[in-house]
């Protein structure tokens, strides 16, 4: 099948089923891109979800725009892309247009009630399998960690966050490769 119609398709359904936004979305892209079509490896799959967490914009396009690319450059990032952003403009626009019809409508927030707890399980499960293969240990367990308690509790801005881990990184590499 033709690669830009095969990858719109995934990030599509992707695009479809997924709630909670783009970190939801992790899992069901890993599992399509990484192990159903083997378009990345697991290693390039850890690099292009923390380089798409750096850029600004949104984490489920830049994502998808990344592995687009890598699959066919500048039209395989077009298809990725619009995969990814169509199903949600068209569910937005839907919601748009019929809103008013169901704003009150009691089985509708008990759904939404219902999924809300499952959206929190789909962030959660690709922060370990993260943790995990960015093969944390005793002495790096407490970046995340302070980083995390840094944001929740002392407001610090994720961008500082970046920046100072970014940094840190640097100096950590360029020490490890002078000794």
């Amino acid at each position: 099948m033709n690669i830009y119609l095969e990858s719109f398709k995934t990030f599509f359904k992707i695009g479809m089923f997924t709630l909670g936004g783009g970190y939801a979305m992790i899992p069901l892209i890993e599992e399509e891109v990484v192990n159903h079509h083997k378009w990345v490896s697991k290693e390039e799959m850890l690099d292009l979800i923390a380089i798409a967490q750096s850029c600004p914009g949104v984490f489920a396009i830049n994502i998808s725009i990344f592995i687009g690319y890598k699959l066919r450059k500048t039209q395989g990032a077009i298809a990725t892309a619009l995969g990814t952003a169509l199903p949600s403009f068209l569910i937005i626009l839907a919601i748009a247009i019929f809103f008013h019809q169901f704003e009150d409508n009691k089985v509708i927030a008990a759904m939404f009630k219902g999924i809300r707890p499952a959206v929190v399980a789909l962030i959660a499960v690709p922060t370990f399998n993260l943790a995990r293969r960015a093969q944390l240990n005793w002495f790096t367990i407490w970046i995340p960690i302070v980083s995390a308690l840094a944001i929740w509790l002392l407001g610090v801005s994720p961008i500082w966050i970046i920046i100072l881990a970014g940094i840190g990184g640097y100096v950590y590499g360029k020490l490890r490769v002078e000794s």
